[in-house]
């Protein structure tokens, strides 16, 4: 007599494949946690705080389309950027610094020098975008 055998097919039974899907989605999220991003570390003031800025405290800087850093007018490179904040935190050390940014400016600039402003150690950082005229 000749018995009928099964073909056995990996998976049919659906909860076994569910149980490693399960697995597999719980081990993708704790390898994911390990890749935190910080970004850039900055101290914010607290939000109770007050602090009066003079007008003559401010260094201003702008950064156009194409990505040149502008102080009254004049295009500086990084480094001349750099020498022009350290004078001036030298000289006064409740300087704030800021920054106005044009909209079509790519973003490395701007990265550098907000990481500029961080290795420097500025206090009182802020930059916006340029608001476009209608």
């Amino acid at each position: 007599m000749k018995l009928k055998r099964r073909k056995k097919n990996p998976f049919s039974d659906s909860s076994a494949s569910s149980d490693i899907a399960f697995l597999l989605i719980i081990y993708f999220i704790v390898i994911a946690g390990f890749n935190i991003n910080k970004g850039f570390l900055m101290n914010l003031p607290a939000k109770d705080s007050t602090r009066l800025i003079l007008r003559d405290d401010l260094l201003r800087f702008e950064m156009d389309g194409s990505g040149n850093i502008l102080h009254s007018g004049e295009i500086l490179d990084l480094p001349s950027a750099e020498e022009l904040i350290r004078a001036s935190v030298s000289s006064n050390p409740n300087m704030a610094l800021i920054l106005t940014i044009d909209p079509q400016a790519h973003w490395q600039p701007v990265v550098s020098f907000v990481e500029l402003a961080q290795d420097l150690k500025i206090d009182s950082f802020s930059f916006s975008m340029k608001r476009e005229v209608q």
